[in-house]
């Protein structure tokens, strides 16, 4: 079957990318409003129409399959918090005011997950109910990127909603809980590296094993900010590093190099905005399933009038329900790509002596807990990135 795809807030394609990769047709319409992101969809998505600003589409021009992974501004913990009554944010309302009107096999959306507890769930609850409106059934999950292999701890949510189709049989088809009690992914390596945040440390470190905690677009004062790795088997001067930018391509699941067209300054917001490809990829999978299996298998409970939103939920012939699954659809032990063979094979660099001595003191002035070994390897990169 063919499959008219339209991709609203596109970015760099992560989405319809993933959507490609598990057979989807390409998209035939993309929007985008942000000239950088642009000039990526362009170059890998050539015969795609695209698009500028999403409040210029009056329809969802036939499309079969529309996706929309919308701005997080304002839902994210580290952004503004005003939630749908947000500028960037709220424009996923217009998307659904077009499902009045428009109707399309399914609607794939993704966010982050403070969007459930946010308002103590104002987004997904006016979101949810838009869909129900519309005559839509939904489901939601959120999703780990290591559960398909990449070194990255990102979770996100995918609702995914249908009014021929029963989502929940696509999101809810697999579950490996892959998770260790130490927070590290199965198969995860212990004590090759080790993912933070140089521009924490006063409030939390952001530690990752085997893995770069969440890739983000920039800082709260809109700097770039790759994350930064302690990789104690590197040579003195380079056991606190951080990733190349294509690298973090890979951390995301795309090729190295697909933003290589975009300003050097805004690719690492472009990478740490999008959607990871695998994930994309497992979900149109499951759209493509020649049967796609009922989900009655999966515990669930009805969900409470004004209770709080779980992790997973759907809503199937006018019911709504707490799902009992976890983040992990795939057991990551079986695909995981270690950290340091993603640098080796990618690039890193060390990282800046401000940087480092920057983080090493605001840890050291803090009460967070951090072993004397991470201690000990940042005073010796302060030593020897001195100027």
């Amino acid at each position: 079957m063919t499959h008219s795809i339209l991709g609203l807030f596109a970015g760099i394609g992560g989405m319809e990318l993933g959507l490609q990769q598990a057979g989807v047709d390409e998209p035939s319409a993309l929007y985008e409003w942000w000239e950088p992101a642009r000039t990526v969809l362009g170059q890998h998505f050539a015969d795609a129409d695209l698009n500028g600003d999403v409040l210029g589409l009056q329809n969802l021009r036939d499309a079969t399959i529309v996706t929309a992974g919308f701005p997080c501004t304002d839902l994210s913990q580290a952004g503004r918090t005003s939630g749908l009554e947000g500028l960037a944010s709220g424009l996923i309302r217009h998307v659904l005011q077009l499902l009045t009107t428009s109707h399309p096999q399914w609607v794939l959306i993704e966010n982050v997950p403070n969007m459930l507890r946010l308002g103590r769930g104002a987004a997904i609850r006016e979101i949810t109910a838009s869909l129900e409106s519309a005559g839509y059934d939904w489901a939601y999950r959120t999703i780990d990127s290591r559960s398909f292999g990449l070194p990255q701890r990102r979770k996100r949510v995918y609702l995914l909603a249908s009014a021929v189709h029963e989502p929940a049989a696509v999101l809810f088809r697999e579950d490996s809980p892959s998770q260790d009690s130490d927070g590290a992914a199965r198969g995860a390596w212990r004590n090759s590296a080790e993912g933070f945040y140089s521009t924490e440390g006063n409030r939390g470190i952001g530690r990752a094993i085997d893995a770069v905690p969440t890739l983000k677009g920039s800082t709260t004062v809109s700097i770039p900010s790759p994350p930064a790795i302690w990789v104690p088997d590197n040579e003195p001067g380079w056991r606190i590093v951080r990733p190349s930018i294509e690298a973090g391509e890979v951390l995301q699941g795309f090729p190295p190099g697909w933003t290589e067209n975009a300003p050097i300054r805004d690719r690492w917001k472009l990478v740490g905005n999008a959607v990871s490809v695998p994930v994309a990829q497992w979900i149109g999978e499951g759209l493509l399933a020649a049967s796609t299996p009922n989900f009655d298998g999966v515990e669930k409970a009805p969900h409470p009038v004004d209770g709080v939103w779980p992790a997973a939920a759907c809503h199937v012939d006018g019911k709504t329900w707490d799902v009992e699954v976890s983040e992990w659809p795939r057991p990551s032990e079986e695909v995981y790509r270690h950290l340091v063979d993603v640098l080796r094979q990618h690039g890193q660099e060390p990282l800046s002596h401000r940087a480092t001595k920057g983080f090493r003191d605001r840890l050291r002035r803090s009460s967070l807990r951090y072993s004397g070994d991470f201690m000990g390897a940042l005073d010796e990169h302060v030593e020897l990135t001195a100027p």
